[in-house]
């Protein structure tokens, strides 16, 4: 029985920064040198970004969360993690209501499953349940978090999604991915913080997804088949971890190149399994995580420069959100596909994790 993605939502805080005017600000406060400066240039130049949103408030300027007088303040963990539950539990709530809001013969009670998904915060109860308080669904509403996975999570909720609506025809499942993760941006010299402090922003996606195919007129996405992935060799340099002061992300430079050496014979093993071709998909939804991972995911693909347009106006109007990003690219391809074309997706996280999966346009 075929699952369907029947809508796509997204949201970002009210804030959004120049890419340049953060540049200006790390090199104010990190540049202590001509050589720091220099490389705080140089990554922020190329990133491929021009905008990032925040749930700060004046994050650009010399009076903020993390800025004052000159120094960087560096909240502790706890501030931070206060600020997130402050502000995630509005915006989960935002998303799930726009996607039920805009997702036609869909009301708050037929909602049977609520799946969130986060790695930047935690508290409890969680943002489960506040979507379901707030939108007032029916109390029986069976509810799951994915927290702690990164930018891949999005898939492990979506096969979950698709798990239910496999076993239950009457099964509507609610998936919203929200990451805020300029919360923990870190006053860190070294190539690898200064690559995550210049690609980080905060945003979220909620889909609607069921056994029931789109009513006459409008459109969806056909889940297909989705293949899991550990490339071990990159352990190291894509993690995760809860410091004293945020959370601490790596984002070693190398993993653009790790992805290069390995995506290509997995895309091509899985899609042999369908009986497909690369020739075959019509469309490329590859989180954007930076601007070298997608030119080296595109290089590995051999696909030609307008394959990942998609990736790279969500790389460029938003910044690289962590779980919710390739849902920002789904929507994009969602209203630019034409029927019966598909869209092989493909998101990369901790591990390093690369998850993939294959939907056709309906």
């Amino acid at each position: 029985m075929p699952t369907y993605l029947h809508h796509i939502e997204t949201v970002v805080p009210p804030y959004a920064y120049a890419q340049a005017d953060i540049a200006q600000l790390m090199k104010h406060y990190l540049g202590e040198s001509r050589k720091a400066e220099k490389l705080i240039a140089r990554v922020y130049a190329q990133s491929g970004i021009e905008k990032r949103h925040s749930v700060i408030p004046n994050l650009s300027s010399h009076d903020s969360f993390f800025f004052e007088n000159n120094t960087f303040r560096n909240p502790s963990t706890k501030v931070r993690n206060d600020l997130y539950t402050q502000e995630a539990k509005e915006l989960f709530v935002c998303a799930a209501h726009r996607a039920i809001a805009h997702t036609p013969r869909v009301t708050e009670f037929d909602i049977t499953h609520v799946i969130t998904v986060s790695c930047t915060g935690f508290f409890a109860p969680g943002p489960d349940y506040y979507v379901v308080k707030e939108l007032g669904l029916n109390a029986g509403v069976q509810r799951f978090h994915i927290g702690f996975m990164g930018c891949y999570a999005a898939f492990p909720a979506l096969k979950m999604a698709h798990a239910f609506c496999e076993a239950d025809k009457n099964a509507v499942v609610l998936v919203i991915c929200l990451e805020l993760c300029s919360l923990h941006l870190q006053a860190k010299e070294d190539v690898d913080s200064l690559i995550s402090a210049s690609v980080f922003a905060d945003g979220g996606a909620a889909v609607i997804l069921s056994a029931q195919p789109p009513e006459l007129g409008a459109h969806a996405l056909e889940l297909g088949q989705f293949a899991s992935a550990l490339v071990s060799e990159g352990e190291k340099d894509m993690a995760w971890m809860i410091g004293d002061n945020g959370f601490d992300m790596v984002l070693s430079t190398y993993v653009p190149q790790i992805l290069e050496s390995n995506v290509g014979t997995g895309v091509e093993a899985l899609l042999a399994e369908m009986g497909l071709s690369k020739e075959a998909i019509a469309h490329w939804a590859i989180h954007p995580g930076g601007r070298a991972i997608l030119d080296k995911v595109a290089s590995a693909l051999e696909l030609d420069e307008t394959a990942l347009t998609a990736s790279r106006k969500v790389l460029q109007n938003y910044g690289n959100m962590s779980s919710s990003s390739v849902l920002f690219v789904l929507k994009e391809l969602l209203n630019e596909a034409k029927p019966d074309e598909s869209i092989y997706a493909m998101a990369f996280g901790p591990g390093l994790t690369v998850e993939s999966g294959l939907f056709r346009k309906i």
